[in-house]
């Protein structure tokens, strides 16, 4: 079986990769772009039958820092 982890930094929190990254989209001429908030995907390939809550774990644990990420969970 197949997980996607999708992980942000939670709101509030300083995202200085999301902030180069709109500037550069300015620079090479793409107005408009208000904000980016760049985050990370981590697909997992699982052996079947894992259960959402040891992904969660697994999260917890490795996956995000929790003190200033955030993630979901999607089940492929």
């Amino acid at each position: 079986m197949k997980a996607r982890v999708h992980v942000m930094l939670k709101n509030g929190v300083l995202d200085p990769q999301g902030e180069a990254v709109k500037h550069a989209l300015g620079a090479i001429g793409f107005a408009g772009v208000n904000g980016v908030r760049q985050g990370k995907v981590i697909e997992l390939d699982l052996a079947d039958g894992t259960d959402e809550a040891t992904i969660g774990q697994m999260c917890e644990k490795l996956l995000a820092n929790t003190v200033i990420e955030s993630y979901t969970i999607e089940v492929l």
